[in-house]
């Protein structure tokens, strides 16, 4: 597929799909005219791509990742590890965080509807 169907397909705009490649997250064969070919492994690693951004990883990160990902290595296998090891601690704190932050927002969702129940109309 060209790349504007693999923008279809997932969502992601053409210019984002050129940006992975630049990033090194995307890899396309090119036709003798230099036209962008992509298969269904391609859609599969552009959602991964996209949930990977969507969670806060920078490109950099998710492209220590990729190498483990096409092309397995025991070093790269090595810090690939590392890299997924981090970003996983990084995203279980922010999730306690947001948790923490619900908590707290409930309770003052709870505190203000008990005040307005128990108001009088002046």
């Amino acid at each position: 597929m060209r790349i504007g169907e693999l923008s279809t397909r997932t969502g992601a705009s053409r210019r984002s799909l050129r940006y992975y490649e630049q990033q090194g997250l995307l890899v396309s064969t090119r036709s003798p005219s230099g036209q962008r070919y992509y298969d269904d492994d391609h859609v599969r690693r552009v959602a991964l791509i996209q949930t990977f951004l969507a969670a806060g990883m920078s490109s950099r990160t998710i492209a220590e990742m990729v190498p483990c990902m096409t092309e397995p290595t025991t070093n790269r296998a090595r810090q690939a590890l590392t890299a997924m090891n981090q970003e996983r601690t990084r995203l279980s704190s922010t999730i306690d965080g947001l948790i923490a932050a619900r908590e707290a927002l409930d309770g003052l969702i709870d505190a203000n509807r008990d005040f307005l129940a128990n108001m009088v109309d002046d």
